[in-house]
């Protein structure tokens, strides 16, 4: 059984299923604010858009140029989605219990979604071209603006419910009947933000402005390389929208007992992408000095207050 929950529900093959969904519900947003149509002739209403994608990538051509540094160049490919489908396994999906959970699996899953920003600088200095480096170095430059916040603003659910444990805080939830969004408002509105930062979606695209520097730290990246990272940027849309759901809506816990725990999951992550389409399509792209001193002048003490005010009440 657990063989079977790792491998189809919730585990590997639904992950991957509702990453391209959450891909093709993006795109299709972001056109529909924009007056396009997005995605609308593979599958149904374009649905198999992402599948197809994905797949025409991995059938092209696996160009390695000369003076790339090769070990590296083809580990950071690799590891991308295999960082944010491990932590995935921590998040509550089907029930109020993560697949794997431990006390601390919540600074767990902040490390590494750190180290996926060390992994777009390294993608970058390995390719050894002035674009990828360029993206590269901007992806560590924004990791300094945006990787503080965030980790106080998810910390704030675990000062609320005396824990560390994703799956703890939405057992908290669970039993208090409370949202941690109603008593953290500043630290969910901080999470949303920063995450776009993590996402580097829009105003926070800036590693990889293709009006700037083509793609950034993905310029070099082709073929099955190139299908792996989009990979990634879907597992780390579910990721992003998962966590925000776990630590502040209640995970998949929902006041009308008789719905599945996957339905106010879905219902929740869903509207989370929501936002997140939403603000990508209210805003242009920030340059890097503004990213990174707005998030220091703004952010980080918003962050500080929030941490502040939740000591006083808890007391």
């Amino acid at each position: 059984m657990d063989l079977l929950g790792l491998l189809v529900y919730p585990g590997l093959m639904f992950l991957l299923a509702l990453a391209w969904f959450y891909e093709w519900l993006d795109r299709r947003f972001f056109a529909r604010l924009q007056n396009r149509y997005g995605p609308i002739y593979t599958g149904p209403h374009g649905l198999l858009q992402p599948l197809a994608d994905f797949i025409k990538l991995l059938a092209k051509e696996d160009i390695e140029p000369a003076a790339v540094d090769k070990p590296l160049f083809r580990c950071v490919p690799i590891l991308v989605p295999t960082l944010p489908l491990t932590v995935l396994f921590l998040i509550p999906i089907s029930g109020v219990g993560a697949f794997v959970h431990f006390e601390g699996d919540l600074i767990f899953t902040i490390f590494i979604m750190s180290l996926l920003a060390i992994l777009a600088f390294l993608g970058g200095w390995s390719s050894t071209n002035r674009f990828s480096t360029l993206g590269g170095l901007r992806a560590a430059m924004q990791t300094l603006g945006y990787e503080v916040p965030l980790a106080m603003a998810l910390i704030g659910p675990g000062l609320v419910a005396r824990s560390l444990s994703i799956t703890k805080i939405v057992e908290w939830q669970a039993s208090n009947g409370l949202w941690i969004a109603v008593l953290t408002p500043i630290g969910f509105g901080i999470a949303v933000l920063a995450m776009l930062a993590e996402l580097e979606k829009i105003p926070f695209d800036i590693p990889e402005a293709e009006t700037e520097i083509v793609a950034g730290w993905q310029t070099e990246f082709s073929g099955r390389k190139l299908a792996l990272m989009r990979l990634a940027l879907d597992l780390e849309l579910v990721l992003a929208a998962g966590l925000i759901t776990a630590l502040f809506l209640g995970g998949p816990s929902g006041p009308i007992p008789f719905i599945p725990n996957i339905v106010w999951f879905l219902v929740k992550t869903t509207f989370v992408v929501l936002i997140l389409t939403n603000l990508r399509a209210l805003f242009a792209r920030f340059r890097i000095d503004q990213m990174v001193s707005g998030s220091w002048k703004y952010l980080v003490p918003l962050a500080v207050i929030q941490i502040l005010i939740l000591q006083l009440l808890l007391r």
